[in-house]
C-alpha cells in the first residue's frame, strides 16, 4: 500500500523522538556513572584518611611519642625562654597549664641564668592569667637567683600584662602596644529584632535568676549591678597584682587602670615598663648569657598529625556532605 505524506512524516518524527529519547538515557546513565565513581573515589580517600589518622593515635596510646616534646637540655648556660602567644585560656597555646610546665622546667634546670617570658598576647582569661601570675611569683621566691624579665612583642595587654607583671622586669619595643587594665563582657540585645521578626520567646528555668542577662529579654537594672560588681571585684585583683609587681615604678597617672593601651614609649613613661629591649638584646646584655634554649611546651609529631588528619577528615565530610546541584 502506498504511503501518504503524512505516514512518512509521522514515522521519521517518531524515529527522532525515540532517538532524542535514547540519546537522553545514555546521557542520563553516563552521569550517573560518572557521579558513582567520583563518589566511590572520594570513598576511598575518606577511608584511607580515617585509617591513617586511627594509625596516628594508635602511636600516641602506645607513647611511640609524648604528648609534649621532652624537656630541653643546654650544655651550658643559657637564657631559658618560655612563649606567651595568643588568646589566654584553657584550651589554648598560651593556657596557664603550659606555660607553668615550661616555667617550671626552666627554673629548675642547673644552666638556667635568666628566664626569659616572650608575650604577644591581647589578654584573655583572668583565671588563666591569674593562676600563671601566682606561679610566677612563687617561683621568684624559690629560686631567688634566677631572675625572670618579660620582654613584649607585638602587644601585651590585658592578660598579658598580668602576667607580666609577676616578673623581675618588663621590656617591650616601642612600637609595642602595652597596657588594657580593666575588664569586660559583651553581650548582644535581640528584644526588639524578636519582636519584628515575630518570634516567640519561650524560656523555661528553675532560678530567678538562671537567665541572668538573657540577650532576649529586656536589661533588668539589677542583674546589671550584680554583673557590674562582679568586673569590678576582677578589675581590683588585676590592679592589685599590677601594684605588688610594679609596686613604686608605677606613675600616678589616673588613667593607668582605666583600660588605655599605650605604646612601649608611652608605657616606659608611665611605668608600666622598665626599657625598651629586644628578647636578644635581654638575654645577651642583661642575663649575660646569649644563647637562649625554647622552654615553651610544644606538641609532639603524632599530636600535630592527629590534628591535622582530623582537620583534613572533617574538611572532606564536609565536601561529602554538601549538596550539589547537577
Amino acid at each position: 500500500m502506498a504511503e501518504t505524506d503524512e505516514d512518512v512524516a509521522g514515522r521519521t518524527g517518531g524515529d527522532e523522538r525515540g532517538d532524542w529519547a535514547r540519546e537522553s538515557l545514555l546521557r542520563l546513565a553516563e552521569a550517573g556513572m560518572r557521579e558513582q565513581r567520583r563518589a566511590r573515589r572520594w570513598g576511598i580517600l575518606f577511608k584511607s584518611l580515617v585509617l591513617l589518622y586511627l594509625f596516628a593515635l594508635l602511636f600516641a596510646a602506645l607513647n611511640v611519642g609524648p604528648l609534649m616534646e621532652r624537656k630541653p637540655v643546654a650544655a651550658g648556660p643559657h637564657t631559658a625562654l618560655v612563649d606567651v602567644q595568643g588568646l589566654i585560656a584553657a584550651d589554648t597555646d598560651a593556657s596557664a597549664d603550659r606555660v607553668v610546665e615550661g616555667l617550671r622546667n626552666a627554673f629548675e634546670d642547673d644552666n638556667t641564668q635568666g628566664v626569659l617570658l616572650r608575650i604577644n598576647s591581647p589578654g584573655g582569661s583572668p583565671v588563666q592569667a591569674g593562676m600563671i601570675y601566682d606561679e610566677i611569683r612563687r617561683l621568684r621566691q624559690e629560686y631567688p637567683d634566677t631572675p625572670v624579665y618579660a620582654v613584649t612583642t607585638d602587644i601585651c595587654a590585658s592578660g598579658g600584662y598580668y602576667i607580666a607583671a609577676a616578673a623581675d622586669r618588663i621590656f617591650a619595643n616601642r612600637a609595642s602596644l602595652v597596657g588594657s587594665i580593666g575588664v569586660r563582657m559583651d553581650s548582644f540585645g535581640f528584644v526588639e529584632a524578636i519582636d519584628k521578626l515575630g518570634i516567640e520567646r519561650r524560656l523555661i528555668t528553675a532560678g530567678d535568676n538562671k537567665a541572668l542577662l538573657d540577650p532576649f529579654l529586656p536589661q533588668d537594672p539589677q542583674e546589671v549591678d550584680h554583673v557590674q560588681g562582679l568586673l569590678n571585684a576582677i578589675h581590683e585583683q588585676f590592679i592589685t597584682a599590677v601594684k605588688a609587681g610594679r609596686g613604686d615604678r608605677l606613675g600616678d597617672d589616673p588613667a593607668m587602670f582605666s583600660g588605655l593601651i599605650w605604646t612601649g614609649e608611652g608605657a616606659l613613661e608611665k611605668g608600666l615598663v622598665d626599657d625598651l629591649m629586644t628578647p636578644g638584646e635581654v638575654a645577651r646584655d642583661v642575663i649575660g648569657a646569649e644563647e637562649v634554649v625554647d622552654f615553651t611546651p610544644r606538641k609532639d609529631f603524632w599530636r600535630r598529625l592527629s590534628e591535622r588528619v582530623g582537620a583534613t577528615l572533617l574538611e572532606v565530610f564536609n565536601e561529602q556532605a554538601e549538596p550539589r546541584l547537577r
